[in-house]
């Protein structure tokens, strides 16, 4: 495993159009999807510190690293558009505008979670911000979000779907099902896929034979593009471009986004040293970090400094240790919840 060659065809090529997409964004859009970026990894770094405690009873999948396509895609869609995911979905949740106080509640099993207690991590669904569902089999969120695409289609709303997927997802069948059928129907929904070229410990290139993941859904009859997932502005300008056509009638299209997890594929920590992927892939690709690539963008064009940067951490920091205290301070479901929410006995 240690000579697979290293996939980062982004390395030192991330900041370039930067200028392109932002030229006609007022500073404080930038900002705010920089200042967004850093709380999502503030956020998931806390997660990771804390997670040995036991007091968080859920599975964790972190997205550290993959902060640029939650945050550019999300800021493509409007409150009223539905947002799926797989298991990894803390970064949709919270650039959707989820509450991090009902997320930390859902993941340590209290009442007011944004689920009730009865999701965790895996399971986040907050329908006051249009995170509509998610599902721990791969795939599985994917025919649910294609399904919820057509009665927005059936009942006019003006809404679009995206659903979150992994490279993985691109493997099951299910997928290709509802790529036919929302390209058939001309449904507005957007496929976006983070291909991290890894499902748990198994590499792309053991999987699939070589093939362009965005010619394949192209394939089913639908637009397509690959985009650079360390940059959001890039991301949310694919984004923007897809929803725009689904809002106008024209159909789905499939977003490849080619980006990199640093963390291990669930729990805390790096996984690297069990082999699977070579220490020097994750370290290359930790050097081209959203984040610092985005936030060296702004500096270099004066609209970010050192002062504004440590306001936001401390900023972010005082909200992360209050949500802590907030979720830890909550009560556990009792008996009488036990039927709540559910429809038939």
């Amino acid at each position: 495993m240690a000579d697979r060659p290293i996939r980062y065809r982004y390395a030192g090529k991330a900041a370039q159009g930067f200028q392109r997409f932002a030229a006609s964004k007022p500073p404080e859009f930038l900002i705010g999807l920089y200042r967004s970026m850093l709380r999502i990894r503030r956020i998931e770094e806390a997660i990771e510190r804390r997670y040995r405690e036991d007091q968080m009873k859920t599975p964790i999948h972190l997205v550290i690293g993959q902060e640029g396509t939650a945050v550019g895609c999300c800021a493509a869609l409007r409150h009223a558009d539905l947002l799926y995911t797989s298991h990894r979905t803390h970064g949709g949740y919270l650039a959707k505008g989820g509450d991090l106080r009902a997320m930390l509640c859902e993941m340590h099993c209290r009442v007011n979670g944004c689920v009730g207690s009865r999701g965790g991590s895996m399971h986040l669904v907050d329908k006051r911000v249009g995170m509509a569902g998610t599902s721990a089999i791969v795939g599985g969120a994917v025919p649910i979000a294609t399904g919820a695409a057509l009665a927005a289609q059936m009942k006019g709303e003006d809404r679009v779907v995206v659903t979150l997927i992994g490279d993985a997802t691109t493997e099951e069948g299910v997928t290709s099902e509802s790529l036919n059928f929302a390209a058939l129907r001309g449904l507005p929904i957007v496929f976006f896929c983070e291909n991290n070229f890894y499902s748990v410990q198994s590499p792309l290139d053991v999987r699939q034979p070589p093939r362009s993941i965005r010619a394949w859904a192209e394939s089913h009859g639908m637009a397509a593009c690959t985009v650079d997932g360390v940059n959001v502005l890039a991301v949310r300008e694919a984004t923007s471009a897809a929803v725009a056509r689904a809002r106008a009638g024209e159909g789905p299209t499939f977003i490849e986004a080619e980006v990199y997890r640093f963390r291990a594929h669930g729990g805390a920590g790096d996984d690297s040293h069990t082999g699977y992927r070579a220490v020097a892939e994750r370290e290359a690709w930790e050097a081209v970090c959203p984040i610092a690539i985005f936030g060296g963008y702004l500096t270099s064009a004066g609209l970010l400094g050192d002062a504004a940067v440590a306001e936001m951490e401390g900023r972010i920091a005082d909200e992360i240790d209050e949500a802590f205290a907030f979720a830890l301070a909550s009560p556990y479901p009792t008996e009488a919840d036990l039927l709540r929410h559910v429809y038939a006995e």
